[in-house]
């Protein structure tokens, strides 16, 4: 199978969670492509903006109507990305049908992706935030 990234935007640092979602999300959709599609080419496009975008799309044997809606019976793998995404307050959506491939988009909010830039820390700051009470804080 081909495969072929693209990435469009400023890359981004990720909340720790998102991250781990997105990251199973997208090893769960690339793993079914991988297994069950027949597809000659994968594709994988990763877009920064307004929000964060993970599209991965296939153009393998696709999936009835019916998979998609509900997945297939004993497997929780279409079930479980939409937990996640629901988790991350993501949207979710697959298209497919037989013999056109599949495509799973999830779309994550920015200011859910990506936490703010914190303040820079200076040693002053450094120094207090390790004293509560004029006592060492070891946390």
């Amino acid at each position: 199978m081909k495969f072929v990234l693209s990435v469009a935007g400023a890359v981004r640092q990720f909340h720790p969670i998102v991250r781990d979602e997105v990251y199973r999300i997208g090893c769960e959709a690339m793993r079914n492509a991988s297994l069950h599609s027949e597809a000659n080419q994968l594709s994988v496009a990763i877009a920064y903006g307004k929000e964060f975008s993970l599209q991965i799309r296939d153009d393998g044997k696709g999936m009835s109507p019916d998979v998609v809606d509900h997945g297939r019976e004993g497997h929780y793998g279409l079930r479980g990305m939409r937990e996640r995404a629901s988790r991350i307050h993501g949207t979710l959506r697959f298209q497919s049908r037989p013999g056109a491939g599949t495509e799973v988009v999830l779309s994550v909010p920015a200011e859910i992706a990506f936490p703010p830039d914190p303040a820079p820390e200076t040693p002053r700051l450094r120094l207090l935030k390790g004293w509560t009470n004029g006592k060492a804080n070891p946390n």
